[in-house]
């Protein structure tokens, strides 16, 4: 008798214990880290970003913390092991995040004038003899390139296909030396002369032409991409539905509603290279960053001497296949959007 009542009362207990559980994980995490990526200082991230995680807190009853670290992967690898439940990303870390960390895009940044997207470039010091991108594709062994981190969009992915991959040159045999960096630090590394070009973006540019007008005043354009869409918040997909809801909620109304929302402009207009409120997005901004990756990947393999050609022949067919149904899904989304 008392062998059953204690093996019940355990059963008992146990059972109370996964109800817990499933209480405590439907109602999601009891904080929320959000993750920054590394275009700057995280000081500077810190102080731009800490008033809209504040109000963030607030709004959701619960603690919000700022997560940072020294590259882009670093916050990938934080979301894929929970460590970070939502984060801003560039569309080459979101798409690894996606891909890779359980994450799903949400919302999108806009920048102060409104425009949906922003523009990577290479600049040069004011002074530099490269006038312009030719300049620089004539002159292989003569310069030293300040390139971007591997998971940036504007710092590496594009410039990487349109300056590189579609003048068949690879940076680490065109140049003298090169040299990895976040946009912040390739920007002072052009403007003190420690690199003679650099990969950067309009709105980091902006961020320094208010910060060291003197270092800005250095720097030259040679090269602007095409728009690349503004950046993605990401969160992670099992986070609970109602949670989510509340997220996506303060995200597309702050600074657009209520009597905090000219307060909540100018936050927003601290953030980063300054922006204006969110808008709602989802995966399918991703589908340009993709086309891009196959693109690159296309390129480089076409360019491979040692793979046998029957072989080469059967991977080019299987990227042609990838790249238009990359192309069919960038249509079906231009017309539902």
């Amino acid at each position: 008798m008392i062998r059953r009542r204690f093996v019940k009362l355990a059963v008992l207990a146990a059972m109370a214990a996964l109800a817990w559980d499933f209480k405590a994980h439907a109602a999601g995490p009891s904080e929320l880290n959000f993750g920054i990526i590394s275009t700057e200082s995280s000081q500077a991230l810190e102080k731009g970003f800490r008033p809209f995680l504040d109000d963030m807190a607030k709004a959701l009853s619960i603690k919000v913390n700022a997560f940072f670290a020294s590259d882009y992967a670093g916050v990938i690898e934080a979301m894929r092991f929970g460590k970070v439940h939502m984060a801003w990303f560039g569309n080459k870390s979101a798409m690894e995040a996606v891909d890779r960390a359980g994450g799903e895009i949400f919302a999108q940044t806009v920048d102060l004038d409104g425009n949906p997207g922003y523009w990577s470039v290479l600049i040069v010091h004011k002074d530099s003899t490269i006038k312009t991108l030719e300049d620089l594709i004539a002159s292989p062994g003569k310069y030293t390139f300040g390139n971007g981190d591997p998971n940036s969009t504007s710092g590496f992915l594009v410039p990487g296909y349109y300056v590189f991959a579609l003048n068949r040159i690879d940076p680490k045999t065109h140049f003298k030396a090169v040299r990895t960096g976040n946009h912040e630090a390739n920007a002072l590394a052009v403007a003190t002369k420690q690199v003679d070009v650099a990969t950067n973006n309009t709105e980091s540019l902006s961020i320094l032409k208010k910060r060291a007008p003197e270092k800005y005043e250095q720097l030259r354009v040679i090269w602007k991409s095409p728009l690349i869409p503004s950046d993605p918040l990401v969160w992670r997909k099992d986070l609970p539905q109602e949670l989510k809801e509340r997220i996506k909620e303060f995200v597309l109304s702050y600074g657009v509603k209520g009597p905090e929302a000219e307060r909540q402009r100018a936050v927003l207009a601290g953030m980063s290279s300054g922006w204006a409120p969110f808008k709602a997005s989802d995966d399918s901004q991703l589908l340009p960053v993709r086309q891009l990756t196959l693109f690159r990947e296309k390129l480089k393999l076409e360019g491979d001497e040692k793979l046998a050609a029957n072989e080469k022949q059967a991977r080019l067919a299987e990227l042609d296949k990838k790249l238009m149904d990359l192309q069919k899904e960038l249509e079906k989304s231009s017309k539902t959007n």
